[in-house]
């Protein structure tokens, strides 16, 4: 189906009233499951309700298989709809995945991914600030379906925050713009915490319900979940092979930009116990792609409302060549040292970096490097950039 069709009820069927988000994760799943054991009793109208799950493209694979096991079987039994829905691209069109009162799996991705994302800007979810991420493949599709199949009519939607997360609650009533939207966060109104939640479940289903978070979240070391984490990479050395890759990308653009923070993903697998070596091996073997040698320029400025704090970062990526790793190192090697430019080789995994400035310790400052790195990131710079670059390139704090 594309992202422009209208998706309608299905004969029989009233117009939808509520929606239900289910990110497949335990706090949402333990409210399906137990509102279908009683819908009347819990305000709800089958016939009337949407069930939404957003695709990330990034759900680990024991999730997405709890999910088909146990919960699509209750979906199919009572007859509930079921939309899957991801963007299209990086602008905002969606497109729906499946539509169906009978789903038989879980969709792993869409067209477009946060994988892609990142994997394109060569860079990794940051910890401070807004969820960028969740608000792009989860918050900004999921409002783009509803306006399309509620359009102007009231109607209630379900959030899966439990007990533990009322300040979530918060938030989301006050981000809430649409006037014709009723938050409803039944597990609150429950009393129902995390534990509360896992329990029912397992309880349930005889499984212990896995967290739902995308495989390269930066979350899991905030969440104190971050042994259970690196368990679950050392269980799935494929994917933790690829997201070291992601992270050693962002690193090489810039040495700051760990996956956690102060801390990377790299330094947490220790070469000399076996399951972190099977991990270890599957990034090395991810590092046998193309790579390229970029050129960045970064500008970190003030802030032009308060020049007592620092502004949005601006970065210009230039692809300037493609090649083996190898090859692209040795040239940019000794062209930098033939023009006595500071070079940095990592001899364990091949980057070799030459910083042209280095950004000062205060702000205004800029700084500009060559380096070498896996050849997915595409070449990009704000439109503004260049004059920007002009006005700041003199700065040394």
């Amino acid at each position: 189906m594309n992202a422009s069709a209208h998706v309608a009820a299905g004969p029989g069927f009233e117009g939808v009233d509520l929606v239900i988000n289910w990110g497949l994760g335990v706090d949402s799943t333990a409210y399906v499951v137990k509102m279908l054991e009683d819908p009347a009793a819990h305000g709800v109208d089958l016939a009337r309700t949407l069930v939404m799950h957003q695709l990330t493209g990034d759900e680990w694979p024991a999730t997405r298989a709890h999910a088909d096991e146990f919960v699509l079987p209750l979906l199919r039994e009572h007859r509930v709809r079921l939309v899957q829905v991801a963007r299209a691209s990086r602008a905002l069109e969606i497109v729906v995945m499946d539509d169906s009162r009978q789903p038989e799996r879980i969709i792993e991705r869409g067209p477009w991914a946060l994988w892609d994302e990142y994997e394109a800007g060569g860079t990794v979810p940051q910890q401070g600030g807004i969820r960028l991420c969740s608000l792009h493949a989860k918050g900004e599709v999921g409002d783009a379906l509803i306006a399309r199949e509620i359009g102007a009519r009231p109607f209630r939607q379900v959030m899966g925050f439990n007990a533990d997360e009322v300040g979530r609650k918060r938030r989301d009533e006050a981000a809430s713009k649409n006037p014709l939207r009723q938050g409803v966060y039944p597990l609150i109104d429950w009393g129902w915490g995390r534990d509360r939640c896992e329990a029912f479940l397992y309880e349930r289903f005889g499984v212990r319900w896995e967290k739902s978070y995308c495989s390269f979240c930066c979350f899991p070391v905030s969440m104190g979940a971050m042994a259970d984490h690196l368990d679950r990479m050392r269980a799935h050395p494929d994917i933790a092979g690829r997201v070291l890759r992601l992270e050693y990308t962002s690193v090489s653009l810039n040495p700051q930009a760990k996956l956690f923070g102060r801390r990377s993903l790299l330094e947490q697998f220790d070469p000399g116990q076996a399951a972190d070596r099977s991990v270890l091996a599957v990034f090395e073997e991810e590092l046998t792609c193309p790579w390229a040698l970029y050129h960045v320029r970064r500008i970190l400025p003030v802030s032009k409302a308060d020049p007592t704090r620092r502004g949005r970062a601006l970065r210009s990526v230039e692809r300037v060549d493609v090649g083996r790793a190898a090859a692209l190192g040795l040239r940019l090697r000794a062209v930098s040292e033939r023009h006595g430019v500071p070079v940095e080789v990592d001899e364990g995994y091949g980057r070799v970096r030459a910083w042209m400035r280095r950004r000062g310790l205060g702000r205004p400052t800029v700084e500009e490097l060559l380096v070498t790195a896996p050849f997915q990131v595409r070449s990009k710079q704000v439109p503004h950039f260049e004059r920007e670059w002009a006005a700041h390139r003199g700065s040394r704090s």
